[in-house]
């Protein structure tokens, strides 16, 4: 790697370590009970929000591989959107086993994936059900209006809300992306967060990216604590597509 190259990594991974875990969406709206069902809220031995995450199986949670590298979460909480109210459809499931993509090895190299295989299987129905993934190398569109989801503060230095947030962001060209940022892992893609009000901050990590009611991205990092958006770098999510087949391997095995 040529010197200029690895400066810009350095300086990548130095704003990417400034994320933190949790699940903050900005300018969004609550989610209704009814929809997003397969939102996980992934959680400490204390029952604190950690990290977001999707059900993509009865008995797997898809999430991102960097929500453990201070190995927190051990429970997954599916079916309360609201973590302090407890519905009838609320499961809380611990946390058996923890598959990180192989190649993972810090969230500025890419690779940003974790599948989570449950202690016992989820009851789908009534509040609780798995979301689609994507086909191999399926292709979003820039500007297409797609989804992210999660539990945390609306707004810069904010405080968690209680309530699940789902706030709509357009596809951002890669091209253009990779320019903003001046270096990027491999297989991303880039949404919201910049030209626009709506996004993610500092993490909103492990959470879905929701097209069409297709899980295409799992958020990755932003830049630092910055949520004031329109003049900041995108928001970038690891590409599911890239990974669909060490996903479906990684279940069956």
């Amino acid at each position: 790697m040529q010197g200029q190259q690895m400066i810009t990594m350095f300086l990548l991974l130095s704003c990417l370590q400034q994320t933190v875990t949790g699940s903050i969406i900005v300018n969004g709206n609550r989610v209704p009970d009814g929809e997003m069902q397969y939102m996980a809220s992934l959680q400490d031995i204390s029952g604190h929000h950690v990290c977001g995450g999707f059900l993509v199986s009865d008995n797997f949670v898809l999430t991102a591989a960097h929500c453990f590298d201070r190995n927190l979460p051990v429970r997954v909480v599916l079916g309360d959107h609201n973590l302090k109210e407890s519905n009838n459809n609320g499961q809380t499931i611990e946390i058996d086993k923890k598959f990180k993509h192989p190649s993972y090895k810090n969230v500025g190299f890419g690779d940003d994936l974790m599948l989570l295989k449950l202690k016992k299987r989820a009851v789908l129905g009534n509040g609780v059900e798995v979301i689609q993934l994507p086909t191999v190398n399926m292709k979003v569109k820039a500007d297409d209006l797609c989804q992210v989801a999660g539990w945390g503060a609306t707004h810069t230095g904010g405080r968690t809300v209680d309530g699940l947030m789902v706030v709509k962001v357009p596809i951002i060209n890669i091209t253009t992306c990779t320019e903003k940022w001046g270096m990027l892992p491999h297989n991303v893609i880039c949404a919201g967060g910049y030209t626009t009000n709506r996004g993610f901050c500092q993490g909103d990590s492990g959470g879905p990216l929701v097209c069409k009611n297709t899980a295409v991205g799992v958020v990755s990092f932003n830049r630092r604590f910055n949520c004031n958006y329109k003049d900041e770098v995108p928001n970038v999510f690891v590409d599911i597509s890239k990974y669909v087949v060490w996903i479906l391997e990684t279940m069956s095995n």
